[in-house]
């Protein structure tokens, strides 16, 4: 029997709707008129904002009507979208599969926890998760946060004392460059892929840990840590190896082990950090994985772990079948190498300047902010969606479009998209007739 009745239910809504209509009428409104702080701070943002506009850098966010895919809808154009820049690696964010089971997990565990993990917010598949996790990745255990920013947030503060060092590559994530800022260790930040830098800063450390942080794969520029020379470094100066998977677990490398497995390391890297969110179903979640009193440290200290929201089951559910598709098979990690090496070839014969390395991050540069923003809207009139990069989440003078491709791609999707490229290149210029 229902608690309450449709009557009563629908006397209810009245009476929220009457209350808020007394709440929000005008004698109620704060108006900047009233409050001269309010109207001071309101044209300090409008006069930022303004700037933004006018440096050619303002972002826009376009509107997707449709799931993630290879193939989307969006608000504004008729026609289907060819998409190249969302993290979906391997086409995965729509699967079926991936869906389904989604579901099943949704109306058997529900919809969330409404709870931190140690309170009331651990469920069984939490931990099932964070076993394959530590499985696919060849290490002892692992942790889950709302995302890898909440992982690379949480992890420096806790291990790290101002008798520590720690090594950070100057182009590592923002999420890297936050986490550090709230640890208490010396800090040393070296040149982008420098080693003989950064050995120069190990050698006159006298730091009890040494921790050398960097991003597997650079995401502004697809290009890839030097891991072999830091975890020779690492051992000839006593130093521990972090490293941010993001942009490598699950599709870089041979069966997607990432970085480590590209350069026939597997196991080397002391500490792992990477994402759900991007490759491994594009749903959401982060984690940290590596040796298991790391974690169960990290399950005491760890702040955005102890006072967030333990992962929705939905979520957890992604993150189990896609790890177990990846285990049963590398045909997919296969896929989108394959795909990347089509799309770099085809570009570079054209003309166009890629950077990176063989990954599917395929920034094509173009130097010019507003040429970047520009190229990218005619791309899209075009049936490609993709989106220009510009100060300051690149460095000025570097702005780019960056491609990302995925397994889902079709060789005729790869195709299309290059010559729509070169169209657009040679109407703006930026590649000869």
């Amino acid at each position: 029997m229902p608690i309450f009745s449709n009557n009563a239910l629908l006397r209810g809504a009245d009476n929220v709707l009457r209350q808020s209509h007394r709440l929000f009428t005008s004698s109620n409104i704060v108006t900047s008129a009233s409050r001269p702080a309010l109207t001071q701070f309101r044209d300090i943002l409008n006069t930022q904002i303004t700037n933004i506009k006018d440096a050619g850098t303002y972002k826009m966010e376009r509107i997707i009507t449709s799931s993630q895919s290879t193939e989307i809808s969006v608000e504004g154009t008729h026609k289907r979208i060819l998409n190249f820049c969302a993290n979906n690696y391997l086409g995965l964010a729509n699967n079926p599969e991936v869906v389904n089971y989604s579901k099943d997990l949704l109306d058997k565990y529900g919809a969330g926890l409404s709870s931190v993990r140690f309170i009331c917010g651990t469920q069984s598949i939490h931990k099932e998760l964070e076993k394959k996790i530590a499985q696919f990745h060849g290490r002892e255990d692992a942790i889950l946060y709302a995302s890898c920013f909440d992982a690379n947030a949480g992890i420096f503060e806790a291990i790290l004392t101002p008798d520590d060092a720690v090594f950070s590559d100057e182009l590592n994530h923002a999420s890297i460059i936050d986490g550090i800022r709230l640890c208490k260790a010396q800090k040393q930040r070296y040149k982008h892929r420098d080693m003989d830098d950064l050995e120069k800063q190990l050698q006159s450390s006298s730091a009890r840990l040494k921790l050398i942080v960097t991003d597997g794969v650079f995401s502004m520029d697809g290009n890839i840590a030097p891991l072999p020379k830091i975890i020779d470094l690492a051992g000839k100066y006593d130093a521990l190896v972090f490293i941010d998977e993001c942009h490598a677990t699950g599709f870089f490398g041979a069966t997607g082990r990432g970085t480590e497995e590209y350069y026939n390391l597997l196991g080397r890297v002391d500490i792992i950090n990477s994402t759900l969110g991007k490759a491994l179903g594009g749903a959401a979640g982060g984690y940290t994985t590596g040796p298991k009193e790391l974690i169960k440290l990290l399950r005491q200290k760890s702040r955005p772990y102890l006072f967030s929201n333990s992962l929705p089951p939905p979520v957890v559910a992604t993150g189990i079948k896609v790890l177990e598709m990846l285990m049963d098979s590398d045909q997919l990690s296969q896929r989108v190498q394959s795909n990347t090496k089509r799309f770099r070839d085809a570009m570079n014969k054209a003309g166009f300047i890629i950077a990176g390395e063989n990954h599917p991050i395929c920034p094509v540069m173009l130097g010019d902010a507003r040429l970047a923003s520009i190229f990218a809207d005619q791309l899209l009139s075009r049936g490609i969606y993709v989106i220009g990069f510009s100060y300051p989440v690149v460095p000025k003078g570097k702005a780019r479009i960056r491609v990302q491709i995925s397994a889902a791609h079709t060789t005729d999707d790869i195709d299309h998209a290059v010559a729509a490229f070169i169209d657009v290149g040679k109407s703006l210029k930026v590649i000869k007739d």
